[in-house]
């Protein structure tokens, strides 16, 4: 099955690639890579869940929102890129989770991308990978995700 045909069959389709919020570019590619600016889990424009990750959001919710940083990515790679099918391989993943203190389940949060990463793109969805706590994320986003990707 091609990333589309997978995609399709989570019932999922790339959204619009969400505008950046200052003077940056939502992706880059140079030579045979793509690098994304961090991903926020915007639907429709809006940033639907906010908080820190082990109080206000649960790291259940959080690792969703992962999935929607992930989503959201696959969008600006493949407008750069030509579409999904052109992604030969997702380099590097950095997950940044705003947590609250002592709130140490990073990975598990990241798990969210990385799984939508894998289910869409296979074994070319399989990273390397960061995850890391930080005290606040832009408009109080509990996950923001970036990416390197490997393209045609």
């Amino acid at each position: 099955m091609t990333p589309e045909e997978r995609l399709a069959a989570l019932g999922l389709e790339l959204p619009e690639v969400v505008a950046p919020l200052a003077a940056y570019l939502p992706a880059v590619r140079t030579g045979d890579y793509v690098y994304t600016s961090g991903q926020l889990a915007m639907v429709g424009g809006k940033l639907e869940v906010t908080g820190k990750v082990g109080a206000e959001v649960t790291p259940e919710v959080a690792a969703e929102q992962a999935r929607i940083c992930a989503l959201n990515g696959l969008a600006a790679i493949a407008s750069v890129a030509g579409g999904l099918s052109n992604i030969t391989r997702i380099v590097k993943v950095v997950v940044f989770v705003a947590s609250a203190p002592g709130f140490t389940g990073q990975p598990a949060v990241g798990n969210g991308a990385s799984e939508l990463l894998a289910e869409v793109l296979g074994e070319a969805g399989r990273h390397a990978r960061s995850a890391v706590g930080v005290a606040v994320l832009p408009l109080d986003a509990p996950v923001e995700v970036e990416f390197v990707a490997e393209v045609r």
